[in-house]
C-alpha cells in the first residue's frame, strides 16, 4: 500500500507541474492572464495535495527506511 500512496504522489507531483508550467506560459497572454494565473494556482495545489493530505492526517505518510 505504501509503494501506491508513493506513487500516487509521484504522479501528482508530475501533473501539478505540468498544469502549472501550462498556466504560467498562457498568463504571458494580456486577455487570458487571469486563466493563466488560475491554471497555475491549481498546478500547485494539485502538486502539494499529498504533502497537505499527509500533513492533516487524511493519509499516514510514508515512513522512512532505517539507515543501513
Amino acid at each position: 500500500m505504501i509503494e501506491i500512496l508513493a506513487m500516487v504522489s509521484f504522479i501528482a507531483h508530475l501533473v501539478g507541474l505540468v498544469v502549472c508550467l501550462i498556466g504560467l506560459t498562457t498568463a504571458r497572454n494580456p486577455e487570458r492572464r487571469k486563466l493563466g494565473y488560475s491554471l497555475a494556482v491549481l498546478g500547485f495545489l494539485i502538486a502539494a495535495l499529498p504533502m497537505l493530505l499527509q500533513m492533516f492526517g487524511v493519509i499516514t505518510p510514508t515512513p522512512a527506511s532505517p539507515p543501513r
